[in-house]
């Protein structure tokens, strides 16, 4: 295991990142021209010391507590100069109306259930006049107008219309796509149609992207060619190419139930093999003494030409820098360990872009390469087999184990949810992944021999129909999946500190670790207490903001009462987005579909009692509203009521209009309330209304 020696790397690695992270939270803490002189200050320290001390502990002290300081200065000013909205030239600073804007095509469309989204970079735009601007837009084309995109990487657009803002979460405990956006510099949307976009021209210099992603086109209709069945195509080309378009939601579910979602990007697990197989191919050139050299060249153009063929995404990128660390140290003979290499590898990306830090992919796939180097071979040598085959059953589980450990907090943060039975699945995950991988990339360089790529394609979808057959008996396994599981930031620190205080348990033998843990431990278990009082032992109403839909919800101490358009009820994937992160924060574990306390249907119009408050809901159109006694909260749906047909004072307190209604039915509410001094709330524009008792 690991001892406490220098790490150069590491000790770089930790302070640079350090510096990101106080920018990203904390930008204004600290002025750019104060942080440069600072910066100048502690290296002319740092030079003086070198010079002037002679005292060899001293200098050396010094000069490393100087140098790690000018690394954590430098990592705030590198996030500082590579956020794009500090730039005075930014999207963002445009005040007026933009009627027209030139962009160039920066990712390859990619398909979503009712319009293309496209990412583009703004260059100029058109106000009064033409203005030099910078930024980049995600772009929404309907499919209604165009029923596929043949843009390329580098083709310059004309868009007529405005980007707007990102928003802010509408909806409670929603995450947050403004932030997620905001780490990739992107800050603006525009829903479009295809009449309101011309292409203008092509890029005259195609750069290394243009054809990466040509590459990843071609691979994509080789694969779609020769693949068949829509479930085992879907896998394949998630797995080669990183492409999740196709998998549908229960095939989603399934993998993630079982603990193998791992295999649906291309990360470290795939480039991983993928070295790993070129290690065993090339190792009858050990017999030359200059085989190293051979194995380095071969295995970096093999991981690199992966990489390209993949479309040169972050997570193929992360994974084939930090390989090539790995690969390149064998050749030159460097005497250092794993963790230098992969601290190297996570500086150099880090100064590649300075957000990868905030990437999930990025925290999970060094989480779970740490745990593997670092935890894998002591709980391999907790059993001693005699069997091959045995023995490399606990390999493999071993590998998962160590991965899971590392990467458990983080997980349960992110995901709330736990796979069960992970060490089962990916005993046969993992040795199906490679072959499928195996065979994909033969099938890619044969493809030109129909009959032998057939040959091969149809050993791919027998293997691909086994990794499903084994992913869904997994979930359909007792208790296959953990769910609904409640976690804070402040929460999974303390549970990484307290894993790993028990890792140092057994590694240093000194009792200080355990206590550590259990301090921890109890602390995790009081503000889990905390939150349960305090969240979850509540009533709450909510109206949520969810555009084209009517959803209410009462949450009475853990139980909800939901109250929803019946598509909305069957669109799983938005209940999640939207409504599923306040339940989790309230703790609900029962939902029901009805409401027990309302009291009265009739002609259109749900009356409720709720903790002494009286609600109705309308949703039907041109309804006029009836003389009811004092309503304090009247809900609207789908532009029920007709405004014309209001009488001169409504005996209501607040009016919420829900998200099916439409944006002139709002203003013509908003103004009637104005008048008629009513408290009123939209959801399509102020975000959901909440009532906590």
């Amino acid at each position: 295991m690991l001892q406490w020696t220098p790490y150069v790397m590491v000790r770089i690695a930790i302070f640079f990142l350090a510096g990101i992270l106080l920018g990203i939270h904390r930008p204004d803490i600290l002025n750019t021209e104060i942080v440069v002189l600072v910066l100048a200050v502690v290296i002319a320290a740092y030079f003086l010391a070198f010079r002037f001390l002679h005292e060899r502990r001293t200098r050396r002290l010094f000069c490393g507590l100087t140098g790690l300081a000018a690394i954590f200065i430098l990592g705030y000013i590198h996030l500082d100069y590579t956020t794009s909205s500090r730039s005075a030239n930014h999207l963002l600073t445009v005040s007026e109306r933009i009627q027209y804007y030139e962009a160039i095509v920066r990712s390859a469309p990619e398909s979503k259930s009712k319009t293309w989204r496209v990412e583009v970079e703004v260059k100029k735009v058109k106000t009064n006049e033409w203005h030099d601007k910078q930024g980049i837009v995600l772009l929404y084309v309907s499919k209604k107008s165009v029923a596929k995109i043949h843009w390329n990487y580098g083709d310059r657009l004309l868009i007529k219309g405005s980007p707007v803002e990102i928003k802010p979460p509408a909806n409670p405990n929603e995450f947050d796509f403004k932030r997620f956006l905001s780490f990739k510099n992107i800050y603006h949307q525009q829903f479009v149609q295809s009449n309101q976009i011309q292409k203008v021209g092509e890029s005259k210099v195609k750069g290394v992207i243009y054809y990466s992603l040509q590459a990843r086109e071609w691979a994509s209709s080789i694969l779609e060619k020769f693949v068949e069945g829509e479930q085992e195509r879907a896998i394949v080309s998630a797995l080669v190419l990183g492409v999740t378009e196709g998998i549908d939601t229960d095939l989603q579910n399934a993998y993630a139930a079982s603990g193998a979602m791992h295999v649906l990007a291309v990360s470290g697990l795939h480039v991983g093999i993928i070295y790993a197989i070129l290690l065993l191919l090339l190792r009858p050139l050990k017999r030359y003494a200059w085989n190293r050299w051979i194995v380095f060249v071969i295995s970096i153009l093999c991981l690199w030409t992966f990489a390209f063929v993949t479309g040169l995404s972050p997570s193929v990128l992360r994974a084939v820098c930090m390989f090539s660390f790995i690969a390149i140290a064998r050749p030159l003979g460097w005497h250092t360990n794993i963790y230098n290499t992969l601290a190297g590898s996570a500086f150099i990306l880090l100064v590649y872009n300075p957000y990868l830090i905030m990437s999930v992919g990025f925290q999970l796939s060094y989480l779970a390469v740490w745990g593997i180097v670092y935890l894998q071979r002591p709980i391999y040598s907790l059993l001693e087999i005699d069997n091959h085959v045995v023995d490399w059953i606990w390999q493999i589980t071993t590998v998962s184990i160590a991965a899971q450990i590392s990467t458990f907090a983080l997980s349960l943060l992110y995901f709330h949810q736990f796979p069960v039975y992970f060490m089962i699945s990916n005993l046969f995950v993992i040795p199906l992944s490679a072959a499928i991988l195996t065979f994909a990339i033969l099938l890619l360089l044969v493809s030109t021999w129909v009959w032998v790529a057939s040959l091969i394609s149809m050993a791919l979808i027998v293997l691909t129909k086994a990794l499903n057959w084994i992913v869904f008996s997994v979930e359909d396994l007792p208790f296959s999946l953990i769910e609904n599981i409640y976690l804070t930031t402040f929460q999974c620190w303390l549970i990484m500190i307290a894993l790993l205080s028990l890792i140092f348990l057994t590694e240093f033998k000194s009792i200080r670790w355990l206590y550590l843990a259990m301090a921890c431990s109890l602390f995790f278990i009081t503000t889990q207490w905390i939150h349960f009082s305090e969240s979850t032992n509540r009533q709450q109403f909510v109206v949520y903001s969810i555009n084209g839909y009517s959803a209410m919800e009462w949450i009475d101490h853990g139980i909800s009462y939901f109250f929803a358009d019946s598509a909305l009820m069957l669109d799983s994937e938005k209940v999640r987005f939207h409504i599923q992160p306040n339940r989790l924060n309230g703790g609900v574990t029962i939902v029901q579909d009805y409401v027990p306390f309302q009291i009265e249907l009739e002609r259109g119009v749900h009356v409720i009692r709720w903790n002494g408050s009286s609600m109705a809901f309308i949703q039907r159109k041109n309804y006029t509203l009836p003389e009811l006694a004092e309503i304090d909260y009247l809900v609207v749906g789908k532009n029920a009521i007709n405004a014309s047909h209001l009488p001169d004072h409504l005996n209501v307190k607040n009016v919420i209009l829900d998200g099916s209604n439409s944006l002139w039915y709002v203003e013509q509410w908003r103004t009637i309330a104005r008048k008629q001094n009513i408290a009123f709330h939209a959801v399509v524009s102020e975000g959901a209304f909440i009532l906590t008792k």
